[in-house]
């Protein structure tokens, strides 16, 4: 861990990047005191792909499930908060 004021963070600034992307971590101070800190991602995963049709079988809908709602709980929807 490096601890530096920020006008030394702003001349230097590829280098303490550097040692950010090596796994170290850089505070930044103003006038000595620590204000932010500069410290590497977590390594992003892979996308996963997802399998269509996984839960196929795994429950029903009742035969009503897409009839159009009650128009009581459609206005209820519909109104603003």
């Amino acid at each position: 861990m490096i601890r530096v004021n920020i006008h030394e963070a702003k001349t230097h600034l590829s280098r303490y990047l550097q040692h950010v992307a090596e796994g170290g971590t850089v505070i930044l101070c103003r006038y000595g005191t620590p204000v932010a800190e500069i410290r590497p991602l977590a390594a992003e995963a892979e996308p996963t792909v997802r399998k269509l049709g996984v839960d196929q079988g795994c429950f029903t809908l009742d035969a009503g499930f897409f009839d159009p709602l009650p128009k009581d709980l459609e206005n209820a929807f519909a109104q603003e908060a």
